[in-house]
């Protein structure tokens, strides 16, 4: 059985003097968002793959867990994220 995969939708800051996640919005329509914010340019990919650097350290995921699955050249994208495991409390 696959592992589940969770859908994130982001709205990406590139050159944004840092990496850093900076909390939740929403969009036109009212769809959560997290807005994140990263150092990198948008040039050849360098601030997608810090997205998904930040975005897995941060879950505390290897890199192969969080994958750009759209909006490769748009400042929204969608991240898929497998190995997630459901929090007890």
């Amino acid at each position: 059985m696959a592992d589940p995969v969770a859908f994130l939708s982001v709205r990406l800051t590139p050159r944004g003097g840092r990496d850093q996640i900076e909390g939740w919005a929403q969009d036109a329509d009212g769809r959560p968002l997290l807005k994140v914010r990263v150092a990198a340019p948008p040039v050849e990919g360098e601030a997608n793959a810090a997205l998904v650097r930040l975005m897995a350290k941060a879950l505390g995921l290897p890199r192969s867990a969080v994958t750009l699955a759209a909006g490769d050249t748009a400042r929204i994208k969608r991240l898929d994220i497998t190995g997630l495991t459901r929090m007890r409390r």
